[in-house]
């Protein structure tokens, strides 16, 4: 196996091609300095033939200052019956002026015959024609030799005849391409092995898409094979399901393999923020469930896991979540163990007993029957925790509560909700008006509270989630209730549940205003 391995990133012209994504030139832009930042040694740019866009970030990115990367203009052979200097495709990668082009070319007989609608030889000529001319303008040249692996499987002499034909042209890299990502982990060594046998000089690169679920074990086991170029993209964005996750491949390759491929080792411990900074400027949700650089990539939640952990922390991970940004997280719920709230305890900077700890752990699982769930909602966990306390003193008892709606000819509809508190031994009853009964039992809850705890007002509803349980139940469902609180840049999440929505809202709106009064008496980081 290699040294080291060249990663060559394709977010930019690959991973757009993903249903919902659109980038602009700055957003471009700012994914390449990330990148640049990261240590990759390619960033595809786009494809400067197909849209003005492409076309302005390819002189735009030549103000870029870049450590590492080399910027590379992607397109197509020239067209059959032609010659490069006259093709418009051919004459955009040149005017992209990149030190970098990439290629693509028909590699399988049925894309040569029915797509380009060619003869075998024709094709072999504009491979080796266009390379060359792009070669003769000094261009370092990779050619991505598409549907490769399906090729060589319907002609395998033919498919190798295309390669002989882009290396006769020039070409610094061969790209092998599972373009339909349909080929197993076993046929790529495979293919891969032969093409080394044939061409043992030539410098082999690997491009794999994941409609098998197989991109990141294809581009290993290519590597395991003899490639020394790997091409992806961040979060494995890509058209249908997808390219090879390059935020598992790097880690493996530096962690598992043993090969570097990036110029500064330490720099792998960004890649859990590249990733999610990637995500939030492609106006995606971050993907939880993503290995290495997920939020529950390295969240334990079986209550045997984490009795494990607390003992070694080994015990349960397979990689130091530091290693690549990320962090451990123990989750609290109806599967948890009393360790999960111990461990949830010291995570939040609060000194909690066993004997407590089984109180709460008790009480959660009994309102997870009933609907609540507590691993999006960590601040209500820790409220939870702080009424468990012998000394507790509650910041306000509830004496009760009432809302109104109403919806009247000619006045229209009206949300009244009135609480009456005891707040410190002094009954307070406050009334409010709101868009809605939820907002109106907001309002009413910091008008009693504001006088005593004027901080309140600093505390911003920023999410509000309802979702229905039991649906079959019609409008008798059980309804769970999820709010995101903010102050400054602390944020915080609590839950309720029941059969009345109302209700539901009421108990999360008392956990998150009890978490951020709390909060402000000892101001420890927030949780959400």
């Amino acid at each position: 196996m290699p040294d080291f391995v060249a990663i060559y990133d394709t977010t930019l012209r690959d991973g757009t091609q993903r249903e919902g994504i659109s980038l602009s030139v700055a957003d471009k832009l700012k994914i390449t300095r990330l990148l640049d930042d990261l240590g990759v040694a390619y960033i595809e740019g786009g494809w400067p033939g197909s849209n003005p866009k492409d076309a302005a970030y390819f002189e735009q990115v030549r103000d870029l200052s870049l450590k590492h990367a080399r910027i590379a203009a992607f397109g197509s052979t020239c067209r059959k019956d032609s010659q490069p200097a006259d093709d418009p495709n051919i004459q955009a990668l040149v005017d992209a002026r990149t030190p970098v082009v990439t290629v693509v070319g028909k590699t399988s007989m049925l894309h040569v015959t029915e797509v380009l609608q060619t003869t075998p030889q024709e094709n072999l000529r504009i491979i080796r024609e266009s390379l060359a001319y792009l070669k003769r303008l000094g261009k370092e040249v990779i050619y991505d030799a598409e549907h490769f692996f399906d090729g060589a499987k319907l002609d395998f002499e033919y498919a190798f005849d295309t390669l002989k034909a882009a290396i006769e042209g020039g070409a610094d890299v061969i790209v092998l391409c599972d373009t339909n990502g349909g080929t197993l982990p076993w046929e790529i060594e495979h293919f891969v092995a032969q093409v080394r046998a044939v061409f043992p000089e030539m410098t082999l690169g690997i491009h794999t898409h994941n409609d098998g679920e197989l991109a990141v074990a294809n581009s290993l086991a290519a590597v395991r094979a003899g490639v020394v170029h790997v091409q992806g993209t961040i979060n494995g964005y890509g058209e249908r399901c997808g390219n090879a996750n390059l935020c598992s491949i790097i880690p493996d390759l530096q962690l598992k393999m043993g090969i570097d491929c990036l110029p500064d080792a330490a720099a792998l411990a960004h890649l859990t923020r590249v990733a999610r900074t990637v995500a939030e400027i492609a106006n995606l949700a971050p993907d939880n469930h993503l290995a290495y650089v997920g939020k529950s990539a390295f969240a334990h939640k079986g209550g045997i896991h984490v009795a494990a952990i607390r003992r070694n922390v080994d015990s349960y991970q397979h990689i130091d979540p530091a290693l690549v940004g990320n962090e451990m997280r123990v989750l609290v719920s109806d599967l948890s163990g009393r360790g999960n709230l111990l461990s949830k305890a010291e995570e939040l900077g609060m000194d909690v007993s066993s004997s407590e700890a089984a109180q709460v752990l008790d009480d959660i699982k009994r309102l997870e029957n009933e609907g609540f769930v507590f691993e999006g909602a960590e601040a209500s966990i820790a409220v939870r925790m702080f009424r468990a306390k012998p000394d507790y003193e509650p910041i306000f008892r509830l004496i009760d509560f009432t809302v109104i709606v109403e919806d009247r000819q000619r006045r229209g509809q009206l949300s009244e909700a009135m609480v009456k508190l005891d707040i410190g031994g002094q009954i307070v009853h406050t009334a409010a008006e709101g868009n809605g009964p939820v907002n109106a039992l907001d309002l009413a809850l910091r008008k009693a509270l504001f006088p005593h705890y004027p901080e309140i007002a600093e505390f911003q509803l920023v999410d509000y989630k309802v979702r229905i349980l039991d649906s079959e139940n019609a409008t008798a469902a059980t309804t769970r209730v999820l709010i995101d609180t903010q102050r400054g840049s602390q944020r915080w999440s609590t839950v309720g549940a029941g059969t009345d929505i109302i209700r539901a809202s009421w108990l999360a709106l008392i956990d998150s205003v009890e978490y951020g009064l709390c909060l402000s008496q000892k101001p420890e980081p927030a949780y959400s």
